[in-house]
């Protein structure tokens, strides 16, 4: 069996496998140049949305709304949908902890350290908590999508759910990021250094830098940092262009992972 990964931008995500087609955080049109338009999206078995913030909640309300697809998000999300429009029998709220089966995959929430806020049509503003995922798409290759978190002792998830896939915040969108706010940004939720160390906790196989447009040089400084932090001495660390489509086999020897089509 092949799981095809495509990076969408951001922390944009399709995973296609033999009997599973999932979409995380799709953030297209706020994209100057997106690999594909929201209404050229293949209906995925599942949305999931990590938290609010516009570069993650991005086009879900667009593509539920044209693709029929079930979201799985929190409670703040929930509500987001529903004021879009989105009937509440195609929304499963849920939280760390709670697993749930939509679509005929089974996503397990899990702690994310961030923070998650919407803004609704009549003015007020909820707020929820943000969420991380697992999904195993086929047996055996377990993906983690780190949902915005910032670091913390993650050693757990990989003693309980041994993720092999890592998809790790290490970078920001510049093209996206607020530059009138005082100040400016200096990291993202995770460092270089930290998201490859959150690497090693996990326990993965392979590490996937995430949350970028562009190959900035804090992706290649988490690139040079994952080897750094790796006591296995086997783990592979990739960086997709956005568009690229990474294709993983799982075998008795391990995973491998070939970086392959754009677009």
């Amino acid at each position: 069996m092949s799981t095809r990964v495509r990076f969408l931008g951001v922390a944009g995500y399709e995973i296609v496998s033999e009997t599973q087609r999932i979409l995380i955080d799709p953030c297209l049109s706020a994209q100057s140049s997106p690999p594909v338009a929201p209404e050229e999206v293949a209906r995925p078995d599942v949305i999931l949305v990590s938290h609010g913030a516009f570069d993650h909640y991005g086009d879900t309300a667009a593509i539920a709304r044209h693709t029929g697809a079930p979201v799985v998000c929190g409670a703040d999300v929930r509500l987001a949908l529903l004021d879009e429009g989105i009937p509440h029998e195609q929304i499963r709220q849920t939280m760390w902890g709670i697993v749930v089966e939509v679509g005929g995959v089974v996503i397990r929430p899990l702690e994310c350290h961030h923070w998650s806020s919407v803004a609704l049509s009549d003015g007020s503003t909820v707020t929820g908590s943000p969420l991380a995922f697992i999904v195993e798409p086929e047996p055996g290759l377990r993906i983690y999508h780190y949902g915005d978190t910032s670091i913390f002792d993650m050693r757990l998830f990989g003693r309980l759910y041994r993720p092999t896939i890592g998809l790790l915040g290490c970078a920001q969108p510049n093209e996206l990021v607020d530059n009138t706010a005082a100040g400016e940004l200096l990291t993202g939720e995770m460092s270089p250094d930290e998201a490859a160390l959150a690497a090693e906790m996990l326990g993965l196989e392979v590490a996937v830098a995430s949350h970028y447009l562009e190959r900035t040089p804090e992706v290649d400084e988490f690139v040079r940092l994952v080897p750094k932090h790796d006591t296995t001495g086997t783990r592979r660390v990739l960086a997709p262009n956005v568009g690229e489509v990474i294709s993983f086999d799982r075998s008795e020897a391990g995973i491998e992972a070939r970086e392959s089509v754009m677009g």
